[in-house]
């Protein structure tokens, strides 16, 4: 398997074409998995705040203070959340409206101009679909394609890239019925592929490198029609909610 960078120099606006940008790099075969950050995603999207023009509530400027946060950041927070999970040490684990458990609901400062910040994808899924669609259209190459963010991990130090958004693949390989190298029988043993291939690709992506965009190629899966909330857990199976 191969994880191949496509490093993009230029800031990205709403006049872009990502699925453009990745054929213009000449390195897109055939069958191969493109990895999007999903910062790239939301600044072409136009999911750009000017956190100037942020008014917070009362409920923003409350826990702001109790937790020094940043109010219009806090606002932020609380507009694209159904619910707060956790809230500790200046950090609001929050369910977004998608779906995804996630510090301070994917809203970043990172990688932009100082004053304004970054929201998620409305819907991940589908800006998915629309570059592979391009992709197609433009180039008759059939990919698959995966939008990742870097998420915390409850229980593990550090950070890793999840697939938030995917479009062309099974996100989960599932082993159930099939037998291990001793003739068992496989019973509960789903990989989730997708998020593995999330955070293969952050190596060679980085968080300065200025390579939003990485192809991993050789890696064997099915052209098939599946979405994000696959990976999701079900609320009834949540053992800590």
């Amino acid at each position: 398997m191969q994880i191949i960078p496509i490093h993009v120099e230029k800031e990205i606006d709403p006049s872009d074409d990502i699925s453009d940008i990745i054929l213009k790099s000449g390195k897109l075969n055939d069958g191969d998995i493109v990895v999007i950050a999903q910062k790239i995603i939301s600044k072409q999207e136009g999911r750009l705040i000017d956190l100037s023009k942020v008014s917070p509530s009362l409920l923003a400027e409350g826990i702001s203070s109790q937790y020094q946060k940043d109010p219009k950041i806090t606002e932020l927070i609380l507009s694209e959340s159904k619910r707060i999970v956790r809230m500790n040490n200046g950090i609001l684990i929050v369910e977004t409206h998608n779906g995804f458990i996630c510090a301070n609901a994917g809203i970043d400062e990172s990688n932009i101009e100082k004053g304004f910040a970054t929201l998620l994808p409305i819907n991940s899924d589908e800006s998915a679909q629309k570059i592979k669609n391009k992709i197609l259209e433009q180039s008759g190459k059939n990919v698959a394609i995966i939008i990742s963010d870097t998420f915390g991990r409850p229980f593990r130090m550090g950070q890793t890239n999840h697939a938030i958004g995917i479009s062309g693949l099974n996100p989960i390989l599932d082993y159930e019925g099939t037998l291990d190298s001793f003739d068992k029988v496989l019973r509960v043993t789903a990989i989730a592929i997708a998020d593995e291939l999330s955070a293969a690709s952050e190596l060679v992506m980085g968080k300065s490198l200025k390579c939003p965009i990485a192809i991993i190629r050789d890696y064997s899966y099915k052209s098939e029609t599946h979405f994000i909330d696959e990976l999701l857990r079900p609320e009834h199976e949540d053992l800590f909610r």
